[in-house]
């Protein structure tokens, strides 16, 4: 096949690789994961975790914004198309009153977030007006570090060059971009057309107004998408020169986010092209300059998360790899999640439940997970697993206070891993080989304690 003979290495799925590469299983963005979260009876758990923050604790500050001004047919997120702007102003009035609410219970001294990331939705749907409110709130209530890393997804159709100096005037120094795929023919498929010219144009306009850092999204496995069409757009991404590459598979649920019917399913690659793309997508970034960080991340040898590769300081979290080694996450705004030592708290998964709790003065979160302290040495096995594709399970065992009796599960299902050459095993020390890396998923679930197998639970493998 094409993607073979371009690229010098054996790409066909034999029936153990289809195997694997079929297997709904958890992105790991945590663990347990959210597929685990169950009902808080009140808000005294996650109250408490915020007060038990110890003074000096760095903070990551994540806000969502649930709007767009076009759906796009392969979009998972929490967002909706507003008939006006009148519904954002009134959400990030509410928005305001959350943070005025929440902040006072972290004990956390001012001034401690090293990480404020604005996601969505497009956050950039807001103009500059409610997001300079949003910015100086979290200033005012939390305060951010010298130096701290302030980033905001944006919509390149939507970008204009005064956005980017508002932007840069408020403090933003990192910006993502949903690029998805240069072809025209993919982008009308899923309802995003968006020339490369005019992300070309949008880049050059972010860094002359000073904000430097650009990140980029890619989505495999989209309509009309072919080895040939994805190892293009590698090549145009490279070009335009973004910091980081964030390259994923397309999950196709249309029972869950209705708008994905849009989409023919006789369109889809299947999955020996889904996964000929993934291959093809990595070489051709890596044969541009870019590292490999993960299982889905590429970056410039001058970004830091290159330097965190190295360092064995990579860390994984509800954005994905990262940089950000802070000691809790606090979200804000409709189904957010936080992250604190104990556990997992997320607000309202629907914006009517989310505004009614704060503008009665109440917490919104509703949902989460209090962890235990074997769910913390299994999240730190995986993590590191995740992030370095190989990790001394039981060395992590003990110093969380286990011994490995307590992962004789794992590695009964390791054996079967290890036979079918998706995993090498030496002493108990476990690693991925080079041309596996794309199952690490399939591995981390090994050591998944929580994991039910449940078709449409979770993404597919590949």
């Amino acid at each position: 096949m094409w993607g073979r003979r371009a690229y010098g290495y054996f790409a066909d799925m034999d029936d153990i690789l289809l195997k694997y590469a079929n297997m709904d299983v958890p992105r790991y963005t945590s663990y347990p994961t959210a597929a685990q979260f169950v009902d808080f009876p009140d808000t005294s758990l996650w109250e408490g975790w915020l007060g038990s923050l110890d003074k000096q604790a760095s903070l990551s500050a994540y806000v969502h914004i649930p709007f767009c001004e076009k759906l796009c047919w392969y979009c998972g997120c929490h967002t909706s198309v507003p008939n006006g702007y009148d519904r954002a102003t009134s959400y990030v009035d509410t928005l305001l009153k959350e943070i005025d609410q929440t902040a006072p219970l972290i004990a956390t001294e001012h001034g401690n977030v090293s990480h404020f990331h604005f996601g969505g939705g497009t956050p950039t749907f807001l103009n500059g007006k409610d997001i300079g409110r949003i910015v100086d709130k979290i200033e005012e209530k939390m305060g951010l570090r010298d130096g701290a890393e302030v980033a905001i997804e944006i919509d390149p159709r939507t970008f204009s060059r005064k956005q980017g100096e508002e932007l840069a005037q408020m403090g933003f120094n990192r910006a993502s971009f949903g690029v998805q795929d240069f072809n025209l023919e993919v982008q009308k498929k899923i309802n995003r057309v968006q020339p490369y010219e005019q992300v070309e144009k949008c880049v050059n306009e972010l860094r002359d107004v000073g904000i430097p850092s650009v990140n980029f999204d890619l989505i495999y496995g989209l309509p009309a998408q072919t080895v040939e069409s994805v190892i293009e757009t590698a090549h145009q991404t490279a070009a335009l020169n973004p910091s980081r590459v964030a390259v994923f598979g397309y999950a196709h649920v249309p029972w869950f986010k209705k708008h994905m019917k849009l989409i023919k399913e006789e369109d889809l690659p299947g999955t020996q092209e889904r996964y000929e793309q993934a291959l093809a997508i990595s070489k051709a970034l890596q044969e541009e300059g870019y590292i490999a960080v993960g299982l889905d991340h590429f970056v410039r040898p001058d970004d830091n998360m290159a330097h965190a590769l190295k360092e064995g300081t990579l860390r994984r979290n509800f954005q994905g790899y990262t940089t950000d080694a802070a000691d809790a996450m606090i979200g804000f705004g409709v189904s957010s999640i936080s992250e604190f030592p104990q556990g997992f708290a997320q607000g309202g998964r629907d914006t009517l439940s989310w505004r009614n709790a704060v503008e009665a003065g109440r917490s919104p979160v509703g949902r989460g997970l209090e962890i235990s302290k074997e769910d913390k040495m299994r999240a730190h096995i995986i993590e590191r697993l995740m992030c370095d594709f190989e990790v001394d399970p039981v060395a992590i065992a003990k110093q969380h206070g286990f011994d490995q009796s307590t992962l004789m599960a794992a590695f009964d299902r390791l054996k079967a891993l290890q036979t079918d050459g998706m995993v090498e095993m030496k002493g108990f020390i476990v690693s991925v080989p080079q041309d596996r890396k794309i199952f690490v998923r399939n591995i981390a679930q090994a050591f998944d304690a929580h994991y039910v197998q449940a078709p449409a639970k979770h993404s597919r493998a590949v």
